[in-house]
């Protein structure tokens, strides 16, 4: 309000000077160097006149009745509310309440946390130090550290208690404030138990790399890949794995996407990329109006058989994975219960409040053009886990399959 009330003053000002000085000079003939100075000087003001006036509002946009009911309702709070307003919480409830007319479970508001986590998820990566805490046994144990993190090369082991953080004692705190302790902080020292020994490492966050892709092999030179989700490094680790697999000589393969909740599409095709040819339809993707296949872009394909472990918390690209291969591939062979059922693709957009949205953009086909919205995909031997958490049936009827 303020900027506006500088520019119209500026204006008075300058129309000030025009009345003034025509008032002058009334009675008298301008000079020919005055007409020129007030020609030039009616120029300039038009131009600044035309410049503001294009500024506050974009070139060739419209604001609807609508959206400006929206902006003065925002600006009425702002400046008439009687107590403390939160621009930030006005702008997300606002959104918040759009998102939630849209009657889509996959259309969603996160806020800010929501946001961070959810970025980690599909990028693979975060900042931090790389350990995993828990309440144990009185104190504060680290259960698991990432390879290669800045905890793993500063010295810190999996079952060292965590006791102070710059000298200062933690044994008041909760596992959720020690960790948001360590989150906050750039450079830290932290103090450990090994044993009945204190010891002391210096530690740095640093970028950490997230391993969405495990593998192993298995009797009978079966490979074995798990894919967590497909987060933006999954197709690269998934390549390297399957390569240092093949090594090792692979006669055939078991994927398992078993409760994988699916992540960034562009990953599932680069996996599926490395087993299909060219013109081969991966999916289809699109909306009401227009469907596109879509096909493979390689040249080499693989022969051997594969595998495809999924259930019913295997979702989206995890299914575009399975559906791709049970309508492509001749010698393979889906396993396990019916998976979830999620045929739509989302965006995500963030705003400047740090929070974002993520709405349905489109929806995706398998390669025969079949929807499995809601429905989800049949696999081709269904087999239960079961109830011993020692046995793995849904495993053990792969390696079964490609025993043969």
């Amino acid at each position: 309000m303020k900027k506006n009330k500088k520019k119209s003053s500026f204006f008075v000002n300058v129309r000030k000077y025009f009345f003034d000085k025509f008032s002058e000079q009334k009675n008298d003939k301008f000079s020919i160097a005055e007409v020129v100075v007030i020609i030039f000087i009616s120029i300039l003001f038009g131009a600044i006149v035309g410049f503001v006036l294009s500024s506050s509002r974009p070139f060739g946009t419209e604001v609807s009745s609508e959206v400006a009911e929206i902006i003065n309702t925002y600006d009425n709070i702002i400046e008439n509310y009687y107590g403390e307003v939160s621009e930030d919480e006005l702008l997300n409830a606002a959104v918040s309440g759009m998102v939630s007319t849209l009657d889509d479970p996959y259309s969603v508001f996160m806020d800010r946390i929501d946001t961070e986590t959810f970025n980690e998820t599909v990028d693979g990566t975060f900042i931090g130090i790389g350990i995993t805490l828990e309440w144990n046994n009185g104190g504060f144990k680290i259960v698991d550290i990432i390879s290669d993190s800045p905890a793993e090369k500063s010295g810190l082991k999996a079952n060292d208690y965590i006791v102070e953080i710059d000298g200062d004692s933690i044994a008041d705190l909760d596992l959720n404030d020690v960790s948001k302790l360590i989150k906050k902080k750039e450079k830290m020292s932290i103090t450990v138990l090994r044993g009945d020994e204190k010891r002391i490492f210096k530690v740095k966050k640093g970028i950490i790399e997230i391993p969405s892709v495990v593998s192993k092999v298995l009797d009978n030179n079966i490979g074995y890949i798990f894919i967590e989700s497909f987060a933006s490094n999954t197709s690269v680790q998934f390549e390297e794995e399957l390569s240092e697999l093949e090594k090792k000589g692979i006669e055939s393969l078991i994927i398992d996407v078993r409760d994988n909740p699916g992540g960034r599409l562009g990953q599932v095709n680069d996996i599926l990329e490395l087993f299909f040819s060219k013109k081969t339809i991966l999916y289809q993707i699109g909306n009401d109006k227009e469907i596109k296949k879509v096909y493979s872009t390689k040249k080499d394909k693989k022969n051997y058989p594969v595998a495809i472990l999924v259930n019913k918390g295997s979702a989206s690209a995890s299914e575009i994975l399975a559906a791709s291969f049970q309508e492509n591939y001749k010698q393979a062979t889906i396993v396990g219960t019916e998976t979830f059922g999620k045929g739509t693709i989302q965006k995500a957009v963030e705003l400047s409040s740090g929070a974002s949205i993520k709405y349905t953009t489109q929806k995706w086909l398998t390669p025969k053009g079949i929807w499995i919205d809601g429905k989800g995909i049949i696999p081709d031997e269904v087999v239960e886990l079961g109830d011993d958490i020692n046995e793995d049936k849904q495993l053990e009827k792969a390696v079964e399959i490609l025993k043969k």
